[in-house]
């Protein structure tokens, strides 16, 4: 129930249904956020799949020159209503990000170094979803990197456990394994794995993200995420 069926976009999954300490019906709530990879990929087919699902905004991770059809992209518009937000997580041309992030930008290794290197940018991106109506996707260029690492703190920041949040993580890796490139800024390696090395990276990377998790408080301090935000975004997924 989890994974979407919106045309078009692969790897789309609602944030929605993972059990979670801090909800009384015991797990997250389903319909009010779903990751992704790039909405450009959506057909009108698949906006009408989204629109039945409830979608009203979307958060684009992206930076601005990311951001935009290809030629190879369907010819499809959002509905009317539906409202975006660029909110992007990196800098690619702060040289501290350069030098330490853009090796290592399609494994959670980076996580960290974004929330040191860059805090304020997170924190937007966070303040983004918060005043965004229920029914947002977050997505980046594949779903899976930018995306997981705001996945993560929203999972995290709703109680969700550190195993909920590196089994939601994997599934977007195994779901974008072998797929063409997505055209994030950097080459992404994982366009040619098999499922068995990608099941044999995820044994490696996934210290980082249990570690990235594992203190979501100290996390958002970090961030300097004010209380009321953090209950927004919590209350988005739980109340």
């Amino acid at each position: 129930m989890r994974n979407l069926d919106w045309d078009g976009l692969p790897n789309v999954r609602d944030l929605g249904g993972l059990p979670t300490r801090l909800s009384d019906t015991g797990t997250t709530v389903m319909g009010r956020v779903a990751r992704g990879p790039r909405r450009e990929l959506l057909t009108s087919a698949g906006w009408l799949a989204a629109s039945r699902w409830g979608l009203r905004s979307v958060v684009d991770l992206r930076s601005a020159g990311e951001s935009g059809p290809r030629d190879a992209d369907p010819e499809a518009v959002p509905p009317e209503g539906v409202t975006i937000t660029l909110a992007p997580t990196e800098d690619q041309t702060h040289p501290e990000f350069r030098d330490v992030c853009l090796p290592i930008l399609d494994s959670p290794e980076y996580w960290q170094h974004n929330v040191r290197i860059l805090p304020g940018l997170i924190r937007e991106t966070l303040e983004a979803i918060a005043a965004s109506q229920p029914g947002v996707l977050i997505h980046c260029a594949a779903g899976r990197d930018r995306t997981g690492m705001i996945s993560a703190l929203l999972l995290a920041n709703a109680g969700v456990s550190i195993d909920g949040i590196v089994a939601d993580y994997a599934e977007s890796v195994y779901a974008m394994a072998g797929t063409a490139q997505h055209g994030g800024p950097t080459h992404d390696r994982q366009a040619s794995w098999t499922q068995e090395q990608t099941a044999s990276w995820l044994s490696s990377v996934t210290p980082h993200v249990r570690a990235f998790a594992a203190d979501s408080d100290a996390m958002l301090n970090a961030l300097a995420v004010t209380a009321e935000t953090r209950r927004t975004l919590r209350e988005l997924l739980t109340a």
